[in-house]
């Protein structure tokens, strides 16, 4: 019987002006964006999270420190591939996501195929096994302010044989 592991992520980033704004891998129109120090995307963040932590393998931080100017500007999509290696070397793979972002704007909705796709293709499984939800504060608190966006996900690991 293959050992399994659950892990679980957040990432929350403060919204700007001028930034584009990536989520789950694709740049959804919008006239802010997300603050970082790599392309700010809080899912592909929080997937990070999800899958190091269900391995005792500490967070994106300690990964991919934002002290280090080697991640300055990089694509999420780098750091979720990195995330996926580390794990295949410790002989797991992941069998599914299940993710939410809070944010009052945009409706996201048009983009979450594209985003289950891009997600899908990284970590090696179909985009029935990578659940993207979106809820919005009803207007309270700085999600509902529009001042940040926040993710969270879940992810279940299997080990390989």
């Amino acid at each position: 019987m293959a050992k399994i592991r659950i892990g679980q992520g957040i990432d929350f980033h403060q919204l700007t002006e001028g930034r584009a704004f990536w989520l789950g891998g694709v740049a959804v129109p919008h006239h802010k964006g997300a603050l970082g120090h790599s392309d700010a995307d809080v899912l592909l963040h929080a997937i990070c999270d999800a899958m190091l932590g269900a391995l005792g393998l500490g967070d994106i931080g300690v990964h991919f420190p934002d002290t280090d100017n080697a991640y300055k500007n990089i694509d999420s999509k780098i750091l979720l591939e990195r995330c996926a290696a580390l794990i295949a070397g410790k002989g797991y793979q992941v069998v599914n996501v299940d993710s939410t972002l809070c944010l009052q704007a945009p409706k996201i909705k048009p983009y979450v195929p594209q985003m289950q796709e891009v997600i899908a293709r990284i970590l090696h499984i179909t985009t029935a096994d990578v659940s993207i939800k979106a809820t919005t504060t009803e207007k309270l608190g700085f999600v509902g302010r529009e001042e940040g966006v926040v993710a969270l996900a879940s992810v279940l690991l299997e080990q390989q044989d």
